[in-house]
């Protein structure tokens, strides 16, 4: 792939010596198809076990709420992807969810604000948040886990404190149908996240902020000497993950017809997995958002096989960090072979 920023050219960096465009797109094809098809034939593999361990696996009503129950996570992932495509992290997405969802529900329902106006007031604090961590991590310097670690425990405690702990009820049914609504027999929020991936793919593919991202995880110094401002970009990611985070925040309230300060515990973590499994590396640069749809939904099949299997919450903690680690080492030994 070739950059040509004012006036200079990515091919004249040390990494674009090594390889031609043509040779590392190719590379990079065959890594994501490879893990993708790794994925796909895992979720088959899975769904065929899963049929024959319980009879409800296969009925349409629980793959709808597979469906359902991947539609915030898949949204959480895009903005991931995006953060991880530069070789970067965000531990606070879930921390975002509860409290750009938190405000909407109590201006909404304890101050009669317009419910229109409410879930764009929880879109623009979720962009607010990003936008406040990018700059933070371009600006001063810290590294992105170290500022996302503390904000999760920031945006958390905000949460809490608005909402005393407790529950906000009595949504309006607009939020309630963005949440529990159909399209037909889809699911809203599913066709919410699939807008979204939509939209997603086309910035990674089609734009210039799509061709940057993938050069700053894949050279940031390279990326830099070319003259793109990649700060600026940054900052760009960041706020879109806020955005996605503050989306699924108001999709998440919807859902459940409440909002506290409690709800997106372990989200972080889930969009991690998706994003992983779905192929894209975590030290950056390669990997599509498509990919991380898929890990979602696998993500999803395997919460759904263990209750099914009335497997406990605790030993669904150690399953799910265990497909975490797996996700990972594979990521890395398949670097190791490039």
């Amino acid at each position: 792939m070739l950059l040509e920023v004012e006036n200079v050219q990515l091919s004249d960096t040390p990494v674009a010596k090594t390889a031609t465009p043509r040779e590392t797109s190719f590379t990079q094809f065959r890594q994501a198809f490879s893990s993708q098809l790794s994925s796909i034939l895992a979720l088959i593999g899975l769904s065929v076990i899963l049929s024959f361990l319980s009879p409800h696996f296969l009925t349409s009503g629980n793959l709808l709420t597979v469906l359902l129950q991947s539609s915030i996570n898949s949204i959480l992932a895009v903005g991931e992807t995006f953060i991880i495509l530069t070789g970067g992290i965000d531990l606070s997405v879930g921390s975002v969810v509860a409290f750009s969802s938190a405000i909407m529900g109590e201006l909404v329902v304890n101050y009669g604000l317009n419910p229109y106006l409410g879930i764009l007031l929880g879109l623009v604090l979720g962009t607010l948040t990003g936008l406040l961590h990018g700059v933070i991590i371009t600006k001063i310097g810290i590294p992105p886990f170290i500022v996302t670690l503390g904000a999760m425990s920031i945006w958390r405690g905000l949460a809490l404190q608005l909402t005393g702990g407790t529950h906000t009820y009595g949504l309006p049914s607009v939020i309630l149908w963005l949440g529990q609504g159909y399209i037909g027999p889809v699911p809203v929020p599913f066709v919410v996240a699939l807008a979204v991936y939509v939209v997603s793919w086309f910035i990674l593919d089609r734009t210039q902020l799509g061709l940057y991202t993938y050069a700053i995880g894949g050279n940031e110094q390279a990326t830099r000497l070319s003259g793109i401002n990649i700060h600026r970009y940054k900052v760009y990611l960041y706020a879109i993950c806020g955005f996605l985070s503050g989306l699924a925040g108001v999709i998440l309230a919807g859902r459940l017809n409440s909002t506290a300060g409690v709800v997106g515990v372990g989200f972080e973590l889930d969009a991690i997995a998706a994003v992983v499994i779905g192929g894209t590396s975590l030290f950056g640069g390669e990997g599509i958002v498509w990919g991380s749809l898929l890990g979602a939904v696998l993500m999803g099949v395997i919460r759904n096989g263990l209750n099914l299997l009335n497997v406990s919450a605790y030993y669904q903690m150690v399953v799910i960090g265990a497909v975490i680690v797996a996700a990972v080492g594979v990521d890395a030994l398949r670097r190791k072979k490039i």
